[in-house]
């Protein structure tokens, strides 16, 4: 199940957009990982082993879509707090502790990724396919 959820929506999401990049010249895909898989998480290894296929299929479908000008990357945010994690999960002693092991002591918000991903999608990163850039503050 935690691959059908995790992993599986990334091939078919791409299978779905190559034939229009084709079309239009060459495009960008941007898959979303985590950092979670690079920490042991030795209650999560099915989701562990899905954020790690990202990867995989992410330099997969680079090195077969790149002959079309079709770049492919993943952006691996550390812990994003959103509005359903602090009603649900989220303590301020948690989140305070992850925070201070950050080179960034700020608390990450989805606008956070912005950047890193329209420099993806732009032409600026032109020459960059096959690469996962970690977005977490310097936590890792």
């Amino acid at each position: 199940n935690n691959l059908s959820i995790n992993l599986r929506p990334h091939f078919f999401t791409a299978q779905a957009v190559v034939s229009g990049m084709k079309r239009a010249g060459g495009g960008s895909i941007i898959n979303f990982t985590s950092t979670s898989y690079l920490i042991n998480h030795p209650d999560m290894p099915a989701y562990t082993a899905a954020k790690a296929g990202i990867l995989g299929l992410t330099k997969g479908l680079a090195g077969k879509l790149g002959p079309d000008r079709i770049r492919v990357n993943a952006v691996a945010p550390g812990w994003v707090i959103t509005e359903r994690q602090q009603e649900r999960w989220v303590t301020e002693q948690a989140l305070a502790a992850h925070v201070a092991k950050q080179c960034i002591r700020d608390v990450m918000r989805p606008d956070d990724m912005v950047g890193t991903v329209l420099f993806l999608a732009s032409d600026a990163s032109r020459m960059l396919t096959a690469q996962m850039l970690i977005v977490d503050g310097g936590f890792l």
